[in-house]
């Protein structure tokens, strides 16, 4: 199989190298245009007269591009190039405009908008004449007229919005200045063991202090009444002996045996007769362990015990 770009050329055996002439092209004159094939892209959208075609600006073309030395502005030189319709193949050709730095058509299609005539029908100022060098002169100056007072209403937008940003600015340094005076008031108490916190707590309201007493008083009087409930179970528990101890009989000498509560009795009933007058001045119990005698259940039931010799 071939290759499919030729790097070596294959020459028969009786080449002649000698028998192939050196042809030269005759020499243009100095007038005659330059033509050059270049491939570009369409500068402006243009639609065909011949068949009302529309052709977008950036389409490729492949062109002729002319150049001649005569025609120039201002020493720049000025280009033409042609090109065919992508429908009709009608031709089409324009040329640079370094005077108004853009291109110009001039056969074979029409520009959909021209940008240097601004208020102009297809080139004429209203009287069927080309804008002249005055006018274009007047329009310019009239323009830059207005991009100055545009330029002033903007450069007053700019200073307002430069004094907001300055009031921002020193209001957010001045909340700043704040925050750091404050953490260090917060550090400095904390050095010297003083608690600043409670000072920065918002102030209570009058409802708030009658709820908060009202509170406390009932909970002081909840106190009192299990204070004074737990004083009766204890005194009723010292009271409350079974009367046969009262009445048991020691087995050693006959004598009535002394009950365990008779020496307590005197107390016990002053106790009771303290607490009916008044219960609210009685001292806070005692939690300290008591050690309770066993009760003899042989003395109850009357059965004597032997005394060891």
């Amino acid at each position: 199989m071939s290759e499919r770009k030729v790097l070596s050329k294959y020459y028969p055996p009786d080449f002649d190298p000698s028998l192939v002439g050196r042809t030269r092209k005759p020499k243009s004159a100095a007038n005659t245009p330059k033509v050059q094939v270049v491939r570009l892209m369409a500068p402006f959208s243009m639609r065909c007269t011949a068949c009302g075609e529309y052709m977008y600006r950036g389409r490729k073309f492949n062109a002729r591009k002319e150049t001649r030395p005569d025609e120039k502005y201002l020493s720049i030189q000025i280009y033409r190039f042609y090109i065919r319709c992508t429908r009709c193949s009608a031709e089409i050709v324009f040329k640079t405009d370094p005077k108004n730095q853009d291109y110009t058509v001039e056969q074979g299609a029409k520009r959909n908008t021209d940008p240097w005539k601004r208020g102009l029908d297809d080139g004429d100022n209203g009287d069927g004449e080309d804008e002249t060098d005055e006018q274009r002169l007047d329009r310019l100056e009239r323009e830059m007229e207005e991009a100055a007072g545009e330029e002033e209403k903007n450069a007053m937008a700019e200073l307002e919005q430069k004094t907001e940003d300055a009031k921002r600015e020193m209001a957010v340094a001045d909340a700043l200045d704040e925050i750091r005076s404050r953490n260090a008031r917060l550090e400095k108490a904390k050095s010297e063991g003083v608690d600043l916190l409670e000072g920065l707590v918002s102030k209570e309201t009058e409802e708030e202090k009658e709820r908060r007493r009202q509170e406390e008083e009932d909970a002081e009087a909840a106190r009192r009444a299990f204070q004074f409930a737990r004083r009766q179970e204890m005194l009723e528990e010292i009271v409350e002996e079974p009367e046969e101890e009262e009445k048991g009989v020691d087995g050693s000498n006959g004598r009535p045996s002394l009950s365990l509560t008779e020496g307590v009795k005197p107390a016990t009933t002053a106790a009771v007769t303290t607490a009916g007058t008044d219960t609210t001045d009685m001292p806070p119990p005692s939690f300290k362990r008591v050690v309770k005698r066993k009760k003899d259940h042989a003395a109850l039931l009357g059965i004597k015990k032997k005394k060891v010799a």
